[in-house]
């Protein structure tokens, strides 16, 4: 998709779940888990159909049946593997008399179940949502233009919706976000191509990330190049740098901390590489 395209869908969508969000009579910090869950949704959804016809021709065959689809088939292959009642073209077609509040955390508790470390950290509040709105905000996520991007293409869209709530300081005063482009020249000039990769102010995982396009790039997978890990003092900002790594099919170890004064991995002496963009925003480090 050509950059001006890519640009342009990125500001019909805010602008068209913002508006929904103005009239809803929501705060951006109510409306900010919600939403970038459902972009979360639709990326994995997205990932999960790109690899699905992948690996579907090479499924064995018992008595001309076809075995069904399992997680482990998506292990490796960067996208997570996703229920019927998660995948987003269900969510689309819901019957008008089904609540899409209670299907969509639904979808997010069949998630969790079969990726643990997301339990406790999708969102599940899509019940405080009047019903026409949620199907709204569905059918903006539902746009044709996003039927045949990759995940280069959806991994933008996030981070565009991320740099515009920080911006509105949905939360955390914009803290959790970097600029991909600051984030892709760390990354070029680090070069973590092997062993414990560490981000100490992680926000949402965007350099861990953008470690592993590197990786793709120089042949070296990274669940088979790397260990990530990460620490970020904000609890609400993990749950990001989680949903961001499961979607692209990564892991990593992230724990809670103010690493200006603690260091919860004991991580010091011990990584291979360390990259971040502390939060230099910050006037006071006591108590920031």
């Amino acid at each position: 998709m050509p950059m001006e395209n890519i640009e342009a869908l990125e500001k019909r969508l805010w602008d068209a779940a913002d508006q929904l969000r103005a009239n809803s009579g929501l705060g951006s910090n109510e409306y900010f888990m919600p939403v970038m869950g459902l972009i979360f949704l639709r990326h994995a959804f997205n990932r999960f159909l790109k690899v699905k016809a992948e690996i579907e021709p090479t499924l064995a065959k018992r008595q001309g049946v076809t075995r069904p689809l399992m997680k482990e088939d998506f292990a490796q292959k960067a996208a997570i593997y996703l229920r019927e009642e998660a995948r987003f073209d269900n969510l689309v077609a819901l019957p008008a008399d089904q609540d899409p509040g209670a299907a969509l955390n639904k979808a997010m508790e069949d998630i969790e179940a079969d990726y643990t470390v997301l339990i406790g950290n999708l969102p599940k509040e899509y019940t405080k949502f009047e019903p026409d709105v949620l199907r709204s905000i569905i059918r903006i996520f539902n746009d044709s233009a996003l039927n045949t991007t990759n995940g280069d293409v959806f991994g933008r869209i996030y981070e565009y919706f991320l740099m515009k709530f920080a911006a509105e300081k949905a939360h955390d005063g914009g803290e959790f976000y970097t600029p991909v482009s600051i984030v892709q020249t760390i990354v070029n000039v680090i070069e973590p191509d092997h062993g414990k990769v560490f981000d100490p102010a992680c926000g949402s995982g965007g350099m861990l990330v953008q470690t592993s396009h590197f990786l793709e790039q120089v042949g070296k997978p990274a669940y088979d190049a790397v260990s990530f890990y990460g620490q970020e003092k904000n609890a609400t900002t993990i749950k990001f740098t989680l949903m961001n790594l499961t979607v692209h099919g990564l892991e990593g170890k992230i724990l809670e901390g103010n690493t200006f004064y603690e260091d919860q991995h004991e991580m010091l002496n011990k990584a291979d590489f360390v990259m971040a963009n502390p939060p230099f925003n910050v006037d006071g480090v006591f108590g920031s």
